[in-house]
């Protein structure tokens, strides 16, 4: 299994934000997650004027590997083109958690970036598996 290099996932996920449609909140976000196979797929946000059907970058991309097979991921990148740093929102800290609970994480902007990994990020995540 590859060690992701994060820096690389940021940087795809910068790439990725340009793809964002975003006329509501003006954050272009994109996101990059890579498999276990070192594939990356990337993803941005897509916003709707029924802000509940708005779906996050990070979902696009895991959504995209998983539509595509894949299962195992080992890192994900997350960019905002804003001078503000966001981490990734509890929905996808939720969905990521459902594939990689301990899941490598790099978030940045145009300034700065932070690496955590997601059971910092999503302590006590519900699981299923490990609820039942």
């Amino acid at each position: 299994m590859p060690k992701p290099d994060l820096k690389l996932l940021l940087e795809r996920a910068k790439e990725a934000a340009l793809g964002a449609y975003a006329p509501y909140s003006g954050y272009h976000v994109g996101a990059a997650i890579m498999t276990g196979e070192g594939e990356i797929f990337t993803g941005a946000n897509i916003e709707n004027a029924s802000y509940s059907l708005t779906i996050c970058a990070e979902r696009t991309a895991l959504f995209t590997a998983i539509n595509q097979g894949k299962r195992d991921f080992v890192g994900i990148g997350i960019y905002v083109d804003s001078e503000e740093n966001f981490p990734p929102c509890g929905a996808c800290r939720q969905v990521l958690a459902e594939f990689a609970p301990n899941l490598p994480i790099i978030y940045g902007n145009r300034l700065s970036s932070t690496e955590t990994d997601l059971a910092k990020l999503l302590p006590g995540a519900f699981n299923l598996k490990k609820n039942r």
